[in-house]
């Protein structure tokens, strides 16, 4: 399962914040924004359960201050289709 987490964060925060969010295994990809939210995850698990646990451990964190998450659609074209196919 792939997800993309949109994250604010506290101002000045955000350096450090994505340092510490590349060390976390599920996140494949991470990058300051421009617009109204501040930081852009990319993350993958094998199952729900896992984007739940980083969900939720986003939500926890001191210096997030609010998250949105939004699930890939499988069969909707985008590079997890060509994987799941084979044909990278």
């Amino acid at each position: 399962m792939q997800s993309y987490i949109l994250i604010n964060c506290n101002t000045g925060s955000e350096n450090e914040l994505i340092s510490e969010l590349k060390k976390f295994p599920e996140v494949t990809e991470v990058n300051g924004i421009w617009g109204k939210y501040d930081i852009i995850l990319k993350v993958c698990s094998d199952n729900i359960d896992g984007i739940d646990k980083i969900v939720s451990k986003l939500r926890n964190h001191k210096d997030i201050t609010n998250s949105y998450t939004m699930h890939v659609l499988y069969g909707q074209g985008g590079t997890i289709d060509e994987i799941e196919s084979g044909r990278q």
